[in-house]
Formats: C-alpha cells, sequence, structure tokens
C-alpha cells in the first residue's frame, strides 16, 4: 500500500473530526465588512493558527491595517532522512466572509451550521460553508491526514489566509508585496475558492477574467433646472449620457469602444471541442434566472461567451429625481458605473483610454465628463501543460474516476494576479463548489460529498507531487 493509500484510509477514518473541525471554525462570524466582527476575525485567524501550528508548522498571525493575514511555513521531508528535492507549494485562502443579510431569509441561522438532506446526501448550511472556510478546511483537513500517518508534510508548503478576501483584499496586495522575498521561492500556488462542473465532474479553472470598473459623470448646467422653463433648450445630461452609454454595443453585441478587441484570441479547437462536449445548455442556464433567450456577442457558444470573450455591462446607472410622484427637473449631471470583463491579451489601461475617448466623441459640447477608475485586472491563463496543473489532474482523475475538465471562469479573482506580478507564480484553482451553493446568497451550503472528495483530492495531489 502505498503511502498515499494508506493517508486516504487515515481520511476516512477521522472524516467526522475533520467534518466538526470545519463546523466549528463556521461558527465563527468573521464578517470582515462590519467593524462589529472586528474581533470575530481575529478568532477565525487565531483559530486557522493553531490549527497550522498543532501540525508542525511554523505559524503566526501577521498585522496588516485592516484584518490579520495568518502565515505558515513547514519544511517538508527531511533531506538528510530521504526527503529529496521536492516542491514548495504555497496555499492561499481566507477565513473571511460575507454579511449574512438579510436574515430573515435564511431557513436556519447563519452561524448556526445545520446538516440536513439533500438530494446528494448531506450538505451543511452556513455562511462561509464553501466560501471559503469549507475549502481552505479541505486542504488542512489533507495536511491533518498526511501529518497522522507520516509524522509530517511530503513537501514543502507555506501557507497565506487573508481576512479581506470579501472586502476586495485591499491589505493584502501590499502585504504580499512586502513580503514577496519570504514567498517568492514556492513553485505553484494552490488555491480552493472555484468550483466543479458538476458534482460528478472535478474541473480546473486554467483561465480568468481580468475586469476594469469604471465610473463615468457627466454635468451641464451649473444647477437643477425647472423642465418647463428650460426643456427644449438646455442640456439633459441624463438624456446625453444615456444616448452615448446606448452606442456600447452593435446590434450583435459587439462592444465599439475603440481597439477594444486588441490582443483578443479565439480559444483554440481544442478547446472548442472539449468544451463543447460538457452538455451546456444555455436555454436551462437562462432558464433558472427566469429568462428565454442569450444576448450577447453573435456567432460565439454560450461558454466561449461566459469564458473566453470580453463583455461591457452598465451595472448602475443615476440622475434626476427618482423618489415618489412627481418633480419637474433636469438634473445638473447624471452618471453610471460600467463593467468591462476582460479576458488574456487586452490590456486594462488601454480599454480605460479607449473609454474615455468612446464617450468623449458621444456628448455634446457643454457636456462634462468625469471618469474614475475602481479597478483594473488583466485575464490570466493558468498553462495546461505545468507538471503542477497534470499533478492535479491526475489526482482528480483517481478520485473520480473521470477526467477533469479544464473550464474557464467569467469572474475575476484578483489574488491571482496580485501572486503573478509581485511573486511571478501561477496558481492552481482547483475548487469543489457548485452552481447551486449559493455564495453570498442567504442559504449557503457546501455538499459534505464535495468536502469529502476535495479533502481526499488535495491529499493525492501532495501524494502525486511527491511520488508517494
Amino acid at each position: 500500500m502505498s503511502t498515499t493509500e494508506k493517508v486516504l484510509a487515515r481520511i476516512e477514518a477521522t472524516f467526522e473530526a475533520a467534518q466538526a473541525r470545519w463546523i466549528e471554525w463556521l461558527r465563527i462570524p468573521s464578517i470582515s465588512a462590519q467593524p462589529a466582527h472586528a474581533g470575530d476575525c481575529r478568532a477565525a485567524a487565531e483559530y486557522a493558527c493553531k490549527e497550522l501550528a498543532s501540525l508542525g508548522f511554523e505559524a503566526s498571525i501577521r498585522e496588516t491595517p485592516g484584518h490579520p493575514v495568518v502565515v505558515a511555513h513547514h519544511p517538508g521531508p527531511d533531506v538528510y532522512k530521504g526527503g529529496g528535492d521536492v516542491p514548495h507549494l504555497l496555499y492561499y485562502g481566507h477565513y473571511d466572509v460575507q454579511p449574512a443579510d438579510p436574515i430573515e431569509l435564511w431557513t436556519s441561522p447563519p452561524f448556526e451550521p445545520t446538516i440536513v438532506d439533500g438530494p446528494h446526501g448531506k450538505r451543511v448550511y452556513a455562511r462561509g460553508a464553501v466560501d471559503d472556510k469549507g475549502q481552505v478546511q479541505m486542504w488542512l483537513s489533507a495536511f491533518r491526514a498526511w501529518f497522522e500517518e507520516t509524522g509530517g508534510m511530503p513537501c514543502r508548503i507555506s501557507v497565506m489566509i487573508e481576512g479581506e478576501e470579501e472586502t476586495g483584499s485591499l491589505n493584502f496586495k501590499p502585504f504580499v508585496e512586502a513580503n514577496r522575498e519570504e514567498f517568492n521561492k514556492a513553485d505553484m500556488i494552490v488555491v480552493s475558492d472555484t468550483g466543479m462542473w458538476d458534482i460528478d465532474t472535478p474541473a480546473l479553472s486554467t483561465s480568468l477574467r481580468g475586469m476594469v470598473y469604471m465610473e463615468v459623470i457627466l454635468k451641464a448646467a451649473s444647477r437643477d433646472l425647472h423642465s418647463g422653463m428650460y426643456g427644449g433648450s438646455a442640456l439633459n445630461p441624463i438624456n446625453a449620457l444615456t444616448v452615448a452609454l446606448g452606442q456600447l454595443k452593435n446590434a450583435d453585441g459587439k462592444v465599439m469602444v475603440p481597439g477594444y478587441y486588441d490582443g483578443v484570441r479565439d480559444i483554440s479547437s481544442r478547446q472548442a471541442n472539449q468544451w463543447s462536449a460538457l452538455g451546456f445548455s444555455e436555454d436551462k442556464f437562462l432558464g433558472d434566472i427566469g429568462l428565454s433567450e442569450p444576448y450577447g456577442e453573435k456567432g460565439r457558444g454560450g461558454l466561449e461567451r461566459l469564458w473566453a470573450r470580453p463583455t461591457c455591462d452598465i451595472c448602475g446607472i443615476w440622475g434626476g429625481y427618482s423618489g415618489p410622484g412627481t418633480k419637474t427637473v433636469i438634473a445638473a449631471e447624471a452618471g453610471a458605473k460600467v463593467s468591462f470583463r476582460l479576458v488574456p491579451g487586452q490590456e486594462p489601461r488601454k480599454v480605460v483610454e479607449g473609454f474615455k475617448a468612446f464617450m468623449q466623441a458621444r456628448v455634446p459640447k457643454d457636456a462634462k465628463l468625469t471618469f474614475i477608475v475602481h479597478g483594473e485586472a488583466e485575464g490570466l491563463e493558468i498553462p495546461v501543460d505545468s507538471p503542477f496543473v497534470q499533478a492535479a489532474s491526475a489526482a482528480l482523475e483517481d478520485e473520480y474516476g473521470k477526467p477533469a475538465v479544464m473550464i474557464g471562469c467569467g469572474g475575476s479573482i484578483p489574488v491571482v494576479e496580485t501572486f503573478q506580478k509581485a511573486l511571478g507564480l501561477d496558481s492552481l484553482l482547483m475548487g469543489f463548489g457548485l452552481d447551486d451553493d449559493q455564495v453570498h446568497s442567504p442559504n449557503e451550503k457546501f455538499e459534505v460529498t464535495c468536502f469529502r472528495h476535495g479533502l481526499r483530492s488535495h491529499a493525492r495531489l501532495l501524494g502525486k507531487l511527491t511520488g508517494k
């Protein structure tokens, strides 16, 4: 019996204890967005730090201007006792969670984890059940199984668990940059904050869309105007703004910002065939949210548009009077927030300048535009021929009995870009969430079978990477 097989047997023998540790951590209401829960965030960090220290890690809580970061290091096997040249993995996760509001929509208290029966067996309802305490606890429990079976870790391991992911990781990026010498000797980042294709099909996310998020404000007259006295003569900022924004896409769903598609590449035929074989039903995907037909870039497949094509969406718009009754006013200003989801090859700064030029060319002379850039991030690709991706794929295939699907991610994970820019390291995105886990919503849940398979898969990954 290999060492990995012995570790897997130990996981099964101690699974109830692993589940109990997961549930204990979920009871801590570590809501990073609410100052009243600052103490709970620290308690969640202390829980993780204590867990790592009990497994032979040199673990500490590092202060930031916001919530602390848990940092831990394990040297791996002793080279003088046959440890040899082993990989150095850096595991990332977060202990903070989203606010639970609206509380009244939860079927059970969000910080009193509840185990119920579901269509796939037991599931746990709690805030943070999957995002990200459940997924972090999977690899923490995999570490424990290796430690209890072998007395140590099979390779060098570093850990960073932050407490501000749900509020934008504002202090985490400077923390990583300030401590790059401590972490840039790792070979790969391991992140479990993504999902599977379905409950029976494992997946590795190998591409992430980036984002540019901008605000545009259009001002005209020096004050609000009576629409009867000035209507028909004075420029209406709301009219001017909506006319310009209405030209962002043409009838085929193509974004009309100058140079927007520069650097955008078509997906390979291999990728197209693999995605086609997934049997994705866009009708069902949209039907589940009350829509009947796709709206987007014509001539592209559903998954291609969701994972590999850039988008543009107006996310908010305001101006004038919107209260009850009437107020006959021409507002002095109007504004909108616009999100651009980018794919690898696009340059965020070029998109910013292109949007500015697009708007300036489409508003009247008296319109004064102000632009605010709220965020920029490049789209990222993870090389699928990486030995770490290949090892993860093999580990998942061993666990599930079928190959892992290489999928894209339509959203952005800014910390992945942080690691790539600050440390020069790619990330292995091996997650076990499902589309119906209701992340960030009331009644967040995580299937116990996903937790178990995820734990076992992380244990297998360590075995694959070290030949054990």
